[in-house]
C-alpha cells in the first residue's frame, strides 16, 4: 500500500511539474509576444511642411497604424487626421497658396507610387497620375502653387522624364526627357529656368539648367566616373548652391554662378569639412541662410551659412537626438522643422526658433508600455578588414546577456545605404531577451566618402562579402560573441548580404534572417523596375556583357552550401526587388529540410510599413532568433 501511495504521489508530482513547466513555457512565450509587440507598435511622425502662415504644420505618422497625413498647430496640441487612405503615404507639401497638399502613395506599397492632392481640410482629393504601373516622384510646388514639379516614367519605362504639372487644368506637361532617372529640384520664381537632377548610374549623377520655355540644357557639374551634386536657387537666380564632392572625396558645400546660362562658372566651395560629408542643405524662403547637416560617421551635425555675407554662423546646435532629416523653413524663416530621432529616440518632428536656437518637440509618437530611457544606445567601434581597410560599425550590448553571447550581425540596404544610430525597434526587441547586435558599414555604404562608396562595384563584390568574415572574426576575436551562437540579419541589399554570409561562411554563421533580399542576380534584372535595373549595371554588372560575373556574385548558385535555419520576409507587391528572389531560398531550403520559415505579406511592398505587419516581422523575427541562438 505504502509503494502505490509512492507511485501515487510520484505521478501526481510529475503532472504538477509538466503543468507547471508547460504553463511557465507559454507564460514565458506570452510575455515576449507582448514586449515585442509593444516594441513594434513604437510610432513616428516625418515630413515636416509650414502651412504659408506658419501657423500649422502637415506631415506624415504612422499613429493610426498605416503612415497617414496628419496636422498640427505649431503651438502644439491634439493633431488631426488628413488622409484614411488604405495604402501607406510616403510625404507631404504644402502648396505655397495654402490651397493643397500634394502627396505620393503606392498602390499596396509598391513603387508605383502616384501624385495625389487634397484640400487641407482632408476634402477633395484628386489622383494627378494616370494611376497606373508608372513610377512617379513627388517634387516641390512653384513659388505661386499652381504648378507641381514630378518626375514618371510614363513615356518610357527604363527613364524617369521631368514634368510640369498644372493644378488648374490637371494636365502635365513634359520639361525634359532623360536617358536616366531625372527629376526636378528647384525652379525660378518666373518658371523660367530649372534644375534637374539626372542619374545614370547608381553613385553617378549630374546637374543640368533647364530652360523650361525651350527646353534646353546645360550640363553644371561635367565630371567624369562617380560623383554626387544637389541644388537649389538663389533668390536672385544668379548662383546655385549645390552639394558637390566634385575633385574631392567628401560632399562639400558651394556655388556655381550661371548668370552666363551656357557658360556656368566653375565650382566654388563655401564651407567642406574634413571629417564629415554634406547630406543634405535647405535654403530660407529669402535664401538669405543655408542650414547644412553633416554626416559624421553617422551622426548629424547642424550648421548655419550666412549667405549674404558667405560665412558660417558661429553658434554651436546642441541635436536633441543623433540624427536630423526633413528640414523645412518657415515662409518667414523664424523657424526651422526637423525630423529627429536616435538609437533611443523614435522618429519625431521638432522646431528650431532660429532667433534663440532653442529647440522643442512638437509631436510625440506613441510608445506606450515602453521605457524609452531604458532602451540600449550603441558605441561606434572601428575594425579592419582583410585587406587592411578600416570599417565601422554600431555595437548595441545587451545588457542581459553575459559575454561572450549571443549576437546578430545586421546589414543595412542599399548597397549605397548606412548604418546610423536610428530608433530600430527590431534591435530594441532582440536586447531585451539578450541578444546584442553589430551593425557594420561595409565597404561600399555611404558617409564616408566617395572612394569608399565605390568600394564594392562589379569585382570589387567580392571583397565586400569578405567583409562579412572580419565582422564575425571581429565580434569573437573581441569576446562579444559566443562563436556557436552567431546570427545574421538585413533587408533588401543587406538580405543579399545575409545570403552571401550564409553560402560563403557557413560554418561561422549559425542562424539567418533575410528580408526581401536579392539572391540571383539574373532574375533581378530580368524582373526588377526597368528603370531600376537600367541604373544598377555599374553597380552590380551589366547582364548583357558581364553574365558570368553576375552568376558567380549569386548566392542562389551557392545556397546548396546553406545549413543555416532561415526565415525570409518578403512583400508581394515588391516591384524592386520582386518576390521570386525569396521563393528561390525557401524553395531550396525545403526540399534540402534545412529549417526555414516564409512570411509573404500580401499588402506590402518593399518593406514593411504597416503597423500590424511590423508587428507581425518584428515578433517573428525575434522568436526565429531566441528559437536558435
Amino acid at each position: 500500500m505504502f509503494n502505490e501511495m509512492n507511485k501515487n504521489y510520484r505521478f501526481i508530482i510529475f503532472t504538477l511539474i509538466l503543468v507547471f513547466s508547460t504553463t511557465s513555457k507559454a507564460n514565458k512565450k506570452d510575455s515576449i509576444e507582448t514586449a515585442v509587440s509593444m516594441m513594434a507598435k513604437i510610432g513616428s511622425c516625418w515630413s515636416p511642411s509650414f502651412s504659408p502662415d506658419g501657423k500649422t504644420l502637415a506631415f506624415i505618422s504612422n499613429m493610426n497604424g498605416i503612415p497617414q497625413i496628419w496636422k498640427v498647430s505649431i503651438e502644439g496640441g491634439w493633431p488631426i487626421l488628413i488622409t484614411t487612405t488604405d495604402d501607406p503615404i510616403g510625404s507631404v507639401e504644402w502648396s505655397p497658396n495654402g490651397d493643397w497638399l500634394s502627396f505620393s502613395m503606392a498602390p499596396g506599397g509598391g513603387m508605383n507610387q502616384q501624385i495625389y492632392l487634397i484640400r487641407p481640410d482632408g476634402s477633395d482629393l484628386k489622383l494627378l497620375t494616370d494611376g497606373g504601373n508608372e513610377t512617379n516622384r513627388l517634387g516641390n510646388w512653384t513659388s505661386d502653387g499652381e504648378k507641381l514639379m514630378m518626375s514618371s516614367n510614363r513615356r518610357l519605362s527604363t527613364a524617369m522624364d521631368a514634368y510640369l504639372a498644372d493644378i488648374d487644368n490637371m494636365k502635365l506637361k513634359l520639361i525634359s526627357k532623360s536617358k536616366g532617372i531625372g527629376s526636378f529640384i528647384d525652379i525660378t520664381s518666373n518658371e523660367k529656368f530649372a534644375i534637374l537632377n539626372r542619374l545614370q548610374s547608381r553613385g553617378s549623377n549630374d546637374l543640368f539648367l533647364i530652360n523650361t520655355k525651350t527646353g534646353h540644357e546645360t550640363i553644371l557639374t561635367y565630371h567624369k566616373g562617380p560623383g554626387t551634386f544637389f541644388g537649389q536657387f538663389s533668390s536672385s537666380g544668379k548662383e546655385i548652391y549645390v552639394g558637390s564632392n566634385l575633385n574631392r572625396d567628401f560632399i562639400a558645400f558651394g556655388k556655381i554662378d550661371i548668370r552666363k546660362k551656357d557658360k556656368p562658372g566653375a565650382i566654388k566651395i563655401l564651407v567642406e569639412k574634413s571629417n564629415a560629408e554634406l547630406s543634405s542643405f535647405k535654403l530660407n524662403n529669402d535664401a538669405s541662410l543655408a542650414a547644412l547637416i553633416w554626416n559624421v560617421s553617422g551622426r548629424n551635425e547642424l550648421t548655419f551659412y550666412d549667405l549674404k555675407n558667405e560665412k558660417v554662423i558661429n553658434k554651436k546646435i546642441n541635436l536633441p537626438s543623433e540624427i536630423i532629416g526633413g528640414i523645412t523653413f518657415s515662409k518667414d524663416g523664424k523657424l526651422l522643422a526637423l525630423e529627429v530621432s536616435g538609437a533611443t529616440n523614435p522618429r519625431d518632428i521638432w522646431i528650431l526658433n532660429m532667433e534663440s536656437y532653442q529647440f522643442r518637440q512638437l509631436t510625440f509618437s506613441p510608445h506606450a508600455g515602453v521605457d524609452l530611457k531604458k532602451l540600449i544606445a550603441p558605441e561606434l567601434v572601428e575594425l579592419l578588414a582583410h585587406d587592411g581597410l578600416k570599417l565601422t560599425g554600431w555595437l548595441y550590448k545587451s545588457k542581459s546577456s553575459n559575454t561572450p553571447g549571443p549576437i546578430i550581425l545586421s546589414f543595412h540596404g542599399g548597397p549605397e545605404g548606412q548604418e546610423r544610430p536610428q530608433f530600430r525597434s527590431d534591435y530594441q526587441a532582440l536586447l531585451a531577451q539578450g541578444i546584442s547586435i553589430f551593425a557594420p558599414n561595409v565597404r561600399g555604404s555611404s558617409g564616408f566618402g566617395k572612394n569608399f562608396v565605390n568600394l564594392d562595384n562589379g569585382e570589387l563584390r567580392f571583397n565586400g562579402i569578405r567583409d562579412i568574415k572580419s565582422c564575425v572574426e571581429y565580434v569573437i576575436n573581441t569576446g562579444i560573441a559566443d562563436p556557436q551562437r552567431i546570427g545574421i540579419m538585413g533587408g533588401s541589399y543587406g538580405g543579399y548580404m545575409v545570403m552571401a554570409g550564409l553560402a560563403y561562411y557557413p560554418d561561422m554563421i549559425n542562424v539567418g534572417a533575410n528580408l526581401f533580399g536579392v539572391v540571383n542576380f539574373e532574375t533581378f534584372f530580368a524582373n526588377t523596375e526597368p528603370w531600376m535595373a537600367a541604373i544598377s549595371t555599374i553597380e552590380y554588372g551589366d547582364p548583357q556583357t558581364q553574365r558570368e560575373l553576375l552568376k558567380s556574385l549569386s548566392p542562389i548558385h551557392m545556397v546548396d552550401k546553406v545549413i543555416a535555419p532561415t526565415i525570409v520576409l518578403h512583400g508581394a507587391n515588391d516591384t524592386n526587388v520582386p518576390v521570386v528572389e525569396a521563393e528561390q531560398v525557401v524553395e531550396n531550403l525545403k526540399a534540402r529540410s534545412i529549417p526555414v520559415e516564409y512570411i509573404l505579406f500580401p499588402d506590402e511592398g518593399h518593406g514593411f510599413l504597416k503597423t500590424k505587419n511590423r508587428i507581425h516581422s518584428t515578433t517573428s523575427i525575434v522568436n526565429w532568433f531566441i528559437k536558435y541562438l
